[in-house]
C-alpha cells in the first residue's frame, strides 16, 4: 500500500503564521508523493469518511488532545501519530497507546515519550526534520549582524534575549527579530516596547525575503524555553551561520558542534556568550569554520520522508 491519509493542522500553509510544524508537515506531504505515495490531506472532521483499514497520519497537535475522537477508530484504521512536542497527559497517553506506530523529530523527543508513556522502543521512530541546500552568507568581519527567528510567544525567550543583548549594550550590534507577532499579542507588544532601536521586530518572513534574512546574518541567536528539534538551527548552519542557543529538547541535536549552547532562563550566560562571539575574532573564525563543518553533514528531507515511507509501509502490513 502506498496511500496514506494525513490529518494536518488546519492553515498549514498559511504564510501569515509560518511554523517549524507546519513546514515539516508540508515537507513530508511532498516527499512521499515524490516518491509515489497517493497522499489525501483532510482536517480531523473526516475521519469518519476515511476507509476501513487504511494508514492514518495524524499531526500529534491535533491528534494529542483527541482521544475521544481518535480512539474508537483505532481498531479500523492504522494510526500512526507525528509527535513535534509532547504535552504529557492522560488524552495523549491514550492516543499514542492505541497508535500503530509514533514518528518523532528527534531523539530526545523519543526519549521524553518513553519517559511519560513507558512506550515500547521499536513503535518509536525518529524522523529529524531535514534542511534544503543554501549558498553561503557573506558575513561581518565585525559579527554585529544578530538573526533570531521564532514567533515572539514566551517560550521562544525573547524576553531573555532582550534582557542579554542589553548586558552588551556598550558593543556594536543589530538584532533582528524574525517571526509571527500574533501569536501572544500581549507578550509581543510588552517585548516591542522593551526594545531599543537596535532591535527590529520584523513579523513573518518567507520564501526569498527569508533567504535573504539568513544570507545577511551572521549569528543565528535562538533563547527558546523549549524546542524539540529547532529547525530553524539547521536552516542558518545550512548556510554556514553560526548559532548561540539554549541547551534545550532537542537542539543539541541539531546544532552539533556549529555553535553554542547556554542554559534556558539565563539572560547573563546568554549575554557572556554574545560578549564574546562580538569581541572575540579568533572565536568568530572558529565556529563559522565549525558551522561551515557541520552544514556538510546536515541531512537532506529526501531521508526525513524515507523514514515516513518506510514506517507507514510497515503499518500497512
Amino acid at each position: 500500500m502506498t496511500e496514506i491519509h494525513f490529518i494536518v493542522p488546519e492553515g498549514i500553509d498559511d504564510p501569515a503564521r509560518p511554523s517549524g510544524g507546519n513546514t515539516y508537515d508540508r515537507r513530508v506531504c511532498d516527499g512521499l508523493a515524490a516518491l509515489g505515495w497517493t497522499v489525501h490531506e483532510h482536517g480531523i472532521d473526516a475521519l469518519e469518511r476515511i476507509p476501513d483499514d487504511a494508514v492514518v497520519l495524524l499531526d500529534g497537535l491535533i491528534a494529542s488532545p483527541a482521544p475521544d475522537v481518535l480512539v474508537p477508530h483505532a481498531g479500523r484504521l492504522r494510526q500512526v501519530v507525528l509527535m513535534h512536542m509532547p504535552i504529557g497527559d492522560a488524552r495523549e497517553r491514550a492516543v499514542l497507546e492505541a497508535a500503530t506506530a509514533v514518528i518523532t523529530t528527534s531523539r530526545w523527543t523519543g526519549r521524553r515519550l518513553s519517559e511519560l508513556y513507558g512506550l515500547p522502543a521499536e513503535r518509536i521512530h525518529i524522523a529529524e526534520p531535514g534542511v534544503d541546500p543554501a549558498p553561503i552568507a557573506s558575513g561581518t568581519d565585525s559579527g554585529e549582524a544578530l538573526l533570531c527567528v521564532a514567533a515572539v510567544t514566551p517560550h521562544k525567550g525573547h524576553d531573555a534575549l532582550l534582557d542579554a543583548l542589553a548586558t552588551v549594550a556598550d558593543l556594536p550590534w543589530r538584532c533582528t527579530c524574525v517571526g509571527s507577532l500574533d501569536r501572544d499579542p500581549a507578550f509581543a507588544a510588552a517585548v516591542q516596547r522593551r526594545a531599543n532601536g537596535r532591535i527590529e521586530f520584523t513579523g513573518p518572513r518567507t520564501g526569498s525575503e527569508l533567504e535573504r534574512t539568513y544570507a545577511a546574518a551572521d549569528l543565528l541567536v535562538l533563547p527558546s524555553h523549549a524546542e524539540t528539534y529547532g529547525m530553524v538551527v539547521t536552516e542558518a548552519l545550512a548556510r554556514g551561520v553560526p548559532v548561540i542557543a539554549t541547551d534545550v529538547g532537542g537542539v543539541s541535536e541539531a546544532l552539533g558542534d556549529g555553535g553554542l549552547l547556554v542554559p534556558p532562563g539565563d539572560p547573563a550566560a546568554l549575554g557572556a556568550a554574545l560578549r564574546s562571539w562580538l569581541g572575540d575574532a579568533d572565536l568568530r573564525g572558529r565556529l563559522r569554520h565549525a558551522a561551515r563543518e557541520r552544514r556538510a553533514s546536515l541531512r537532506p528531507w529526501a531521508a526525513t520522508t524515507s523514514v515516513f515511507a518506510g514506517v507507514l509501509a510497515g503499518a500497512a502490513r
